[in-house]
This record gives C-alpha cells, sequence and structure tokens, in this order.
C-alpha cells in the first residue's frame, strides 16, 4: 500500500486500495484510537454524499470505530462543510466524511475533522496511516460493554440549515431574486433549495435527483453549462453551481458568464474591505489564481499571500497570518468569521449578500476582476517524479516563462489526489497562452503518461 493522505484525505477508485471496506475499517480503527486520549464521552460522526460507495464504506467505517469502544453519529449525506459543523457543535472527538468531492462517481473519499470542525494537521494523519499500516493497533480490542454504539442523528441537516442562516445579514432577505442552483446531484440537493427558499428567493433547482452514480456528471461547479443556459432561460439574477460535496460555489452571472472562485474572492474581498471587516486587510490566494486576480487586488490596495495548493494549506496561512477570507480560483472560499472550512452554501450567502446589498447586477459586481485567458490542461501520467528531475521540462518551463516576460506565468504541478499533472498558462495574448500550454502538456505527455 503506497502513501494513504493526499492533500485532500484518503482518495481512490472505490473498493480498490485504498478505497476498499478493509482499509476504510482499519481507519476508522486507527482514528477511533486517537479519538480515546480525550477524557469525555468518545463520538466520532460520519457523514457522506450520494455515492453509491458510500454504504460500504460508511459501514466499514463504522465497524471499526465501533470496535475501538467509540460511539459513530450518523447523518447520513450532507455537504462536507456541514460535517465539520456538527462535529463541533455536538463535541464530537472528530467527524469523518466520504466523499471524493468533485470527481465522478466511482471514485470515493475518507476527510476527517478534528473536534474543532477543522481538517486534521499533517502529523496527525500520518500518525493514523501508521496505525493503519504497520498494525499496531491490530491487538487493541475492547470487549463486552466496552464495544461502541452507532446512533443516526436525523435533526442534523436541520441544524446545518440554521446555521448556514445565520450567517446571512439579518437586515436582508432575498425577497425579489430568482436563483438557479445546480446541486451536482450530490450532498447539497437537500439542504440548499431549503436554504435559499427559506431567505426569500424564488429557486430553481436542477441536478438534484442523485441516484448514486451521476453525481458531478456534467452538473456542478465542474461542468456549469447547463446551469449557465438555465440562468439566461429563466431570466434569473444569479445561478450557484456546487460540487459533489458541497465545498466548492462557482456562480454564474445574469448574462449566463461563469465567475470562478477569483472572483467571488474579489468580489467579497472588496466589500469586506470597504466596511471595515476585511482582517489585516488581507487575503489568501494560491498559484492557481488567475494572473488578473493579482492585478485587482493591487488595485484595491489589498495585500495577497500564495499558499500551497489544496483548501487545507490556504487555511493554514490564513490562521498563521490573522486572515478571514481566503480561496482557490476552483472555487473553495473560506470565511474564517463563519465558518472552520471552505463552505459553497456559505460562499454563495455571501456573495448575494453583496449583491442584494449593492442594487447592482453580478455581471458589475464581477467586472472588478478582468481576467487574463488561462489554459489549463490535466495530463494523465503514469507516475509521479519529481518535475525538476525532468531535465526536459526544465529546459521547456525556461523557454516559456521568457516568452511569457512579466505579462504573464505558467504553473505545472502535480495533482495531489488524481493520476495527473496540471499544465496552467496565462497570458493576454490567448495565441501564445495555447500554444505553450500545449506544448509542455505534449511534453510531459511523451516523458511521463
Amino acid at each position: 500500500m503506497g502513501r494513504l493522505f493526499g492533500t485532500d484525505g484518503v482518495r481512490g477508485v472505490a473498493n480498490m486500495e485504498p478505497m476498499t471496506a478493509e482499509t476504510a475499517l482499519l481507519i476508522g480503527r486507527a482514528t477511533a484510537h486517537i479519538c480515546k486520549r480525550h477524557n469525555n464521552r468518545h463520538r466520532i460522526v460520519i457523514g457522506k454524499d450520494t455515492r453509491v460507495s458510500g454504504y460500504m464504506i460508511e459501514n466499514a467505517l463504522t465497524a471499526g470505530i465501533c470496535s475501538m469502544g467509540v460511539d459513530v453519529l450518523l447523518v447520513g449525506p450532507m455537504p462536507t462543510p456541514g460535517i465539520a459543523f456538527i462535529t463541533h457543535s455536538m463535541r464530537a472527538d472528530a467527524g469523518v466524511v466520504i466523499s471524493a468531492s468533485h470527481n465522478p462517481y466511482q471514485d470515493n473519499g475518507i476527510k476527517i475533522f478534528s473536534r474543532d470542525g477543522f481538517k486534521l494537521p499533517d502529523s496527525v494523519e500520518d500518525e493514523i496511516e501508521s496505525l493503519v499500516t504497520t498494525e499496531r493497533i491490530k491487538d487493541i480490542r475492547p470487549t463486552a460493554s466496552e464495544i461502541g454504539k452507532a446512533f443516526r442523528i436525523d435533526d442534523a441537516i436541520g441544524r446545518y440549515i440554521v446555521f448556514c442562516k445565520n450567517t446571512f445579514p439579518d437586515n436582508l432577505t432575498l425577497a425579489g431574486m430568482k436563483l438557479v442552483l445546480d446541486c451536482a446531484n450530490g450532498a447539497t440537493y437537500k439542504v440548499a433549495p431549503i436554504i435559499f427558499t427559506e431567505l426569500g428567493a424564488e429557486v430553481i433547482t436542477i441536478n438534484d435527483h442523485p441516484n448514486g452514480m451521476n453525481i458531478n456528471d456534467h452538473c456542478g461547479a465542474m461542468h456549469p453549462d447547463a446551469l449557465m443556459e438555465a440562468v439566461v432561460r429563466n431570466g434569473a439574477q444569479a445561478g450557484l453551481a456546487f460540487d459533489g460535496d458541497g465545498d466548492r460555489l462557482i456562480a454564474i452571472d445574469e448574462q449566463g458568464h461563469r465567475l470562478t472562485g477569483d472572483h467571488i474572492l474579489t468580489i467579497c474581498a472588496q466589500s469586506m474591505k470597504n466596511c471595515g471587516l476585511l482582517r489585516n486587510n488581507l487575503v489568501v490566494s494560491t498559484p492557481m489564481s488567475n494572473f488578473g486576480f493579482q492585478e485587482a487586488m493591487r488595485g484595491l490596495e489589498i495585500q495577497t499571500l500564495s499558499a500551497d495548493v489544496g483548501d487545507r494549506y490556504v487555511l493554514k496561512m490564513m490562521r498563521e497570518r490573522g486572515a478571514i477570507l481566503g480561496g482557490e480560483d476552483s472555487g473553495h472560499i473560506i470565511f474564517l468569521n463563519h465558518h472552520t472550512t471552505g463552505d459553497g452554501i456559505i460562499s454563495a450567502l455571501q456573495l448575494l449578500a453583496i449583491l442584494q446589498d449593492s442594487g447592482k447586477p453580478l455581471s458589475t459586481l464581477a467586472a472588478v476582476l478582468k481576467v487574463a485567458p488561462q489554459r489549463l490542461i490535466n495530463v494523465a501520467v503514469s507516475r509521479k517524479p519529481p518535475l525538476e528531475s525532468i531535465p526536459p521540462l526544465q529546459t521547456a518551463l525556461s523557454r516559456a516563462e521568457q516568452e511569457l516576460g512579466r505579462s504573464g506565468r505558467v504553473l505545472v504541478r502535480y495533482s495531489g489526489t488524481q493520476a495527473i499533472c496540471r499544465v496552467m498558462v496565462e497570458s493576454m495574448d490567448p495565441e501564445l497562452t495555447k500554444r505553450l500550454a500545449e506544448s509542455l502538456a505534449a511534453l510531459l505527455q511523451r516523458e511521463i503518461g
């Protein structure tokens, strides 16, 4: 077995290592063992998205946790940030999410939140991994009355709905606003329509009938084309696309144009600064943010810092540097004044509050960011050697950077959760952007494809 934990928990094809029932049981046992250090009633929350393999992994995790004398609180399908909230709210020892986020249905994953609602630090993940791979917990087996129990928490969804609505300003409603929601046939399919409707919006929902195999299937944050068309057709003020586990948001303006995470970050940063709420005048992003995002932040005189790719690393830097706003172009936005993790629904509520308060169309608000043309190519790879160990790539990167000069940038990095290498090029010259990206992608395909 290779390394278990990537940049966002354990992930892989369901029913193949490491996403097997056997390994899930061991992860459950190891997590429960670590949680028992705390002197309280030991409980772990388990939630999931809508993948068919979630049933298998949920039962394996439950068995593993109970076998270590820890109780399980089952909440069923719920957005990842909802499970973080429930974990902290119910004073549980940990929260486990069964989801592969934006990946197709045949994949699944396990990610773990600590008792305070934050994702586990790398050091604790490493400890869990060591317990799993060395089988040091094999002979630790409580018996008789010490074995844990499993309970279903029927009101978890209601608690999360109230939590999300409380992040929306009391002096505003969504009355008079027509919205189209794309739930990606994923974890937001129940809660999102209720939240926006109860705040007063007229809500049209698409992709809200999960069958276990249609999650993220040409829908949601990764594939918003149907949402773009639905917004225009219905004359809506905005469209909101979530991913399979509900921690990402991609918005659509009233003209049917796509707004990325960079747009949402920029709009919210400008508003929060104007209201005196942008702590330390700071926003944390990643190298994946568009070249135009940095230009917009300079124009707004807002300081930016760049964390490693992955929302856990954005959050880590935010906490270290005292920022309350950060995120990724992919749509992970973190509002630390509201939640401990990225939450697509909460991000949407903050954006809509600005939209409603300003009285301006979303397209006007988004105009503060001029996006540089970008070409992103995902290259399937058979292995992941250090990029600096591939001399032809280093030569090609050096030449590309010389061609771009100060008017663009190039970024090549491996995905932390998939067997792909991402090639991203940005510049104000679309033809140059396309040519350089395709050339680098072809080189990677030859070398490690």
